[in-house]
């Protein structure tokens, strides 16, 4: 018999949270070793690549649509689920308390190419190349209830040097 996995909780529960599930992406680039993340233009924190499932959409499909609209980048090489959880956060673009089921896919680019992006009038980032240690200090400042993130990108780190695309993060 096949063992389950639990999925974790985290965040603290708020009055009136909408459920949006959804999902996010660890983006690598093996050439240059580098995250891709979104970095917010008001304050400097860096986001992940993220988003809802659309009606019709399936988790995977949606995560990449999110990555592509937001960062450009499309020249996905491997792709794979590295996690799961429940999340309740403050979705401070849309100014709104939400409960997710997130997934999180890892995403190795074949290349850094993009194309122009597909921002909503609240997505106010850009595209940003950092080290794995320069996100996770980023969002330890910041104080934000990104718990679920941290988590993801442990896992992705992980999984990412266990096959060899990330040579030189230390984050363990």
């Amino acid at each position: 018999m096949e063992a389950v996995e639990t999925i974790p909780e985290f965040g603290e529960k708020r009055e009136n949270e909408e459920r949006r599930d959804g999902g996010c992406a660890i983006v690598f680039d093996p050439v240059t070793q580098k995250y891709a993340v979104g970095r917010d233009t008001d304050d400097g924190f860096i986001r992940l690549f993220s988003g809802g499932v659309e009606e019709g959409e399936d988790t995977a499909q949606a995560i990449l649509r999110e990555v592509t609209e937001e960062s450009g980048l499309h020249d996905f090489g491997h792709v794979e689920k590295v996690g799961e959880a429940m999340a309740h956060y403050h979705n401070k673009l849309k100014n709104v308390n939400r409960v997710a089921h997130a997934t999180c896919l890892l995403i190795v680019l074949e290349s850094a190419h993009v194309v122009p992006t597909q921002l909503e009038e609240h997505e106010k980032f850009t595209l940003a190349w950092v080290g794995a240690d320069e996100l996770f200090e980023n969002w330890k400042a910041q104080g934000r209830g990104v718990d679920h993130w941290v988590y993801f990108l442990r896992r992705a780190v992980a999984r990412a040097k266990e096959l060899g695309y990330d040579t030189t993060s230390e984050l363990s």
